[in-house]
């Protein structure tokens, strides 16, 4: 049966970018493998298996999303176990040394088995201890990982291992859609002919790079492009030196590539925008990228060519706060905002640092929901890290720790079942008062500070956000669980206050938005997080009976009190008491930085 020939690397158009991230690693594996964001079906895949079907002798490994621990280290042989041998089954790291170790979803990887690739990655070695089995193995390999940044970003460590980075994007001109659609259905017609068409472009493209690894050595990097590449890293904000360095290695193995014997300040700049790009700080709450327009400017002012477009403008601007409103404790501003009772005018107050304390949105106990980075997981997505003895109803069996004990002489019949931990993802559900004693002292300004450092860390862990606001006359799912988290910036920010408390109606907006998420997603626990000063009346008991239904509803509730003044109701510990939850206050920061790297 034969199989299909993967497609030429030659032949793929439109991600030219791609293309040169993966050629300079060919050439200098210490540039430290490639990052690709961006859409599906930019032919991301297609490359990396071209790429190793052009080096030829090297192995292309692909990393499943849902490996154990087992699979991607090694463990026991089952086959030769079953004969009786304790011998070692390879993992994948060391299946990948000498070639490509590629990683789809990368920013979806359960922590443990990232910790065993970051382990891998700086070492080039992987160790296996357990099951009686102790082995250390060669992983060199170059690494490319794929993601979707809107499904959530990497961990920090994992995220400056990639050496390089690349954004792809579907390409827009016709022109260049028609031939990637023209050869993509020559290729699928006929593969063979189509890659005998390519076979002499191939043959090139692989002289090139054995000629770039034998050049590289003697690339010599200027001082003034040296200078070039530190200055502009120092002046944009990039942590460590790894940038800087794997910017001046890229810069050769491009020069290596042209068949240049020196760098220049071209190769300088489209290396950086490999290996910076993902380095640069950037807030998840802001809807845009890096201005790419800013690298060059500051790789250009730190070269021996002045900048054509002049020093960046900065006049004309005004001030802004943390969150990017106006400076903090600025006046508020009037706004005819939605609904809520018809207000002529409403007053919206730019966020102020803020943040509320860790075990407000704290879970003690573990849970089987899906993976993230906030409260413990005791399901079966988490990894497996030992084995004990198993009781009769268990339904998460370790088969090779049982085989290994029969090895072993344990009594027939004994059997093992997997000792788990991890982390699992939560929906937070936040029920914000924004009604008229919120707008004074500046209170719903804290609030929406505290609240905006909460979607940084939510954004970190994983986790859903849900917000349910109240004020004048009516609640209002203001977002849904699930949606962009920097729309859920922009709602916060955007936040009006004015008018009485219906703090009964937030409250059963609240359970309502709960309920309808624990049928779609029953083992992903719910943190319930109500923002008030509780000054509201309730001589019916309206507020008492909704709280306690928020208590029945989520795994959670936290009653933030953001009550202040020499004379306080207490009324939110109240509510915090009939929601079985805690009560709990802000605590003013300085302005956060976001550091995505």
């Amino acid at each position: 049966m034969s199989t299909t020939p993967p497609f030429p690397l030659s032949a793929i158009v439109g991600q030219e970018q791609l293309l040169e991230a993966l050629l300079i690693n060919t050439v200098s594996p210490e540039a430290g493998g490639v990052l690709v964001r961006g859409d599906r079906g930019t032919a991301k895949t297609t490359a990396v298996r071209g790429l190793a079907s052009l080096l030829a002798p090297a192995p292309l490994v692909e990393l499943p999303l849902g490996a154990t621990l087992d699979r991607l280290v090694g463990s026991l042989d089952l086959g030769r176990a079953l004969a009786g041998e304790q011998v070692a089954e390879t993992g994948l790291l060391a299946k990948a040394d000498g070639g490509i170790l590629y990683v789809d979803e990368v920013n979806l990887l359960a922590d443990h088995l990232v910790d065993a690739l970051l382990d891998a990655a700086a070492t080039g070695v992987v160790r296996v201890e357990r099951e009686a089995i102790s082995q250390v193995s060669s992983a060199r390999f170059l690494l490319v990982g794929t993601m979707n940044p809107e499904e959530g970003e990497l961990r920090p460590q994992l995220l400056d291992r990639f050496g390089l980075g690349v954004e792809v994007v579907t390409p827009t001109d016709p022109a260049v859609r028609a031939e990637i659609v023209r050869r993509r259905l020559a290729f699928e017609r006929d593969p063979e002919r189509f890659v005998e068409r390519y076979a002499e472009d191939e043959l090139a493209l692989s002289a090139r790079i054995e000629e770039a690894r034998m050049r590289v050595a003697r690339v010599v990097l200027p001082e003034r492009e040296l200078m070039r590449i530190t200055g502009a890293c120092a002046q944009l904000g990039v942590d460590g030196i790894r940038g800087d360095i794997v910017t001046a290695s890229a810069a050769r193995a491009l020069a290596a590539l042209e068949g240049l014997d020196e760098v220049n300040e071209d190769h300088v700049l489209r290396a950086a925008a490999l290996a910076l790009t993902h380095r640069r700080r950037r807030d998840p709450l802001e809807s845009h990228a890096p201005d790419p327009g800013e690298l060059e400017r500051a790789l250009r002012e730190h070269g021996d060519q002045p900048d054509d477009d002049g020093p960046p403008d900065g006049g004309g601007s005004q001030p802004s706060g943390p969150d990017g409103g106006p400076p903090d404790g600025g006046p508020a501003q009037a706004h005819n905002g939605p609904s809520g009772g018809g207000m002529a005018s409403e007053r919206v107050s730019a966020p102020l640092p803020s943040r509320m304390p860790r075990q407000a949105i704290t879970l003690d106990s573990r849970g089987r929901g899906p993976l993230g980075r906030t409260a413990l997981s005791a399901g079966p997505q988490s990894g497996a890290i030992d084995s004990r003895e198993a009781p009769p109803d268990s339904e998460d069996l370790a088969v090779v720790a049982s085989l290994r004990a029969r090895l072993l002489g344990a009594p027939e019949g004994s059997l093992r079942e997997h000792v788990r931990a991890g982390r699992e993802s939560t929906t937070l559900c936040l029920i914000v008062d924004i009604s008229g004693s919120m707008g004074a002292r500046r209170r719903v300004a804290r609030v929406k500070g505290a609240m905006l450092e909460l979607l940084r860390d939510a954004y970190a862990r994983r986790d859903r956000v849900a917000i349910v606001a109240f004020r004048d006359a009516a609640a209002e799912v203001v977002l849904p669980a699930g949606a962009p988290l920097e729309r859920a910036a922009a709602a916060i920010r955007a936040m009006p206050t004015g008018g009485r408390t219906p703090l009964a109606e937030g409250l059963s907006t609240a359970v309502a938005l709960i309920r309808g998420e624990r049928m779609r997603e029953p083992d992903r626990r719910v943190v319930a997080v109500l923002l008030t000063d509780g000054r509201a009346a309730d001589p019916h008991g309206a507020i008492a009976r909704a709280a306690k239904a928020l208590g029945k509803a989520a795994d959670r509730v936290s009653v933030v009190d953001t009550e202040e003044g020499s004379v306080r109701l207490g009324l939110a510990a109240r509510i915090a008491l009939a929601a079985g939850g805690g009560v709990h206050r802000l605590t003013e920061t300085t302005p956060n930085r976001w550091r995505a790297a």
